[in-house]
């Protein structure tokens, strides 16, 4: 593996989630693995379980590893080609990738989309200048249109969780917020199970809110929230601003919260959500607090989907 951005840089699916599983039940059997190299993870926009779970997925496979918070610790980076820097960026990408490329064995890279103009953010143009200027593998930690190692993550969650010899029903809804969030882990999540093709998925979402089709194509896609949680197995709850009309929230209903009255229409449902959650507005009390939840189980689970990336990594190296 030369990078991992999206669906399409996993050889494997299965050759993943299995070797993160082989992982989690024994964290340090290649703690040698990437002796004497050096991972960076660069942060454009906060993080936690990202920031955290790679840090130490990298440990485990004996990695050196400095985090570095771009804007925070050094300076704004330009990321246009050709830009006249007459304005509050300091240092253009392609003075700084290549350099970092030296420090660096590994670069991890976090951005996020501005959600005001839709064809710069779906150009991906912050990671792809890393990847053009580093000369070094680029692992995305999220960027403006996907998040592959949450995906990678909940197809971990849902496999060691699931027992049963069919497919499972998965659904994917969306829920009410306070502000606008990016399309990312809905694209990302989207993309990975309909590549996979081990489930019947549903997206459930208010009028308006369509993702681009690059990314749900495969899945059954409804309006109506209670008819597409009908047997359902796993219900992903998360939400996303709007795509065609970029970056705007036409629809808040409360009614789309999903709340344990909703839950019996599914199949003994496991609910999923990629954190951090809006208790109360995304999802309730009751169902984050229930046997239901398995979103913990999620977060930690995040160690071994990089710990299986970074391994995939560190062989091409």
């Amino acid at each position: 593996m030369k990078q991992f951005i999206s669906s399409q840089d996993a050889e494997s699916f299965q050759q993943l989630i299995d070797q993160a599983l082989a992982y989690k039940s024994n964290p340090l059997k290649d703690n040698s693995l990437g002796k004497g190299k050096r991972m960076g993870l660069l942060f454009l926009n906060p993080s936690m379980r990202t920031r955290l779970s790679t840090e130490i997925a990298a440990k485990n496979l004996g990695m050196d590893v400095i985090i570095f918070n771009v804007g925070q610790d050094g300076w704004a980076f330009e990321f246009e080609d050709e830009a006249i820097m007459s304005g509050t960026s300091v240092e253009h990408v392609k003075d700084a990738a290549p350099i970092l490329g030296k420090y660096f064995d590994v670069l991890g890279i976090r951005t996020f989309p501005s959600l005001k103009n839709k064809e710069d953010d779906y150009s991906e143009l912050y990671i792809n200048q890393f990847i053009k200027y580093a000369g070094v593998p680029v692992v995305s930690l999220e960027s403006a249109t996907l998040h592959p190692l949450q995906s990678l993550t909940d197809l971990i969650t849902i496999q060691e969780t699931f027992k049963e010899k069919r497919k499972p029903k998965i659904v994917l809804t969306w829920a009410p917020h306070v502000k606008a969030l990016p399309q990312c882990v809905a694209n990302s999540f989207s993309q990975w199970i309909t590549g996979w093709g081990g489930a019947d998925f549903t997206i459930a979402h208010p009028e308006d809110y369509e993702l681009d089709t690059r990314f749900t194509k495969g899945a059954s896609i409804t309006f109506n929230q209670e008819e597409a949680l009908r047997n359902a197995d796993f219900v992903y709850v998360k939400n996303w601003s709007t795509y065609s009309d970029y970056g705007k929230i036409y629809c808040n209903d409360p009614q789309w919260m999903l709340t344990q009255e909703k839950i019996k229409l599914t199949n003994h449902a496991k609910i999923m959500h990629c954190l951090p959650v809006r208790r109360n507005v995304e999802l309730s009390d009751e169902i984050l607090d229930s046997k239901s939840s398995i979103v913990t189980q999620q977060a930690t689970n995040r160690v071994w989907a990089a710990q299986s990336v970074l391994s995939e990594i560190l062989k091409g190296i």
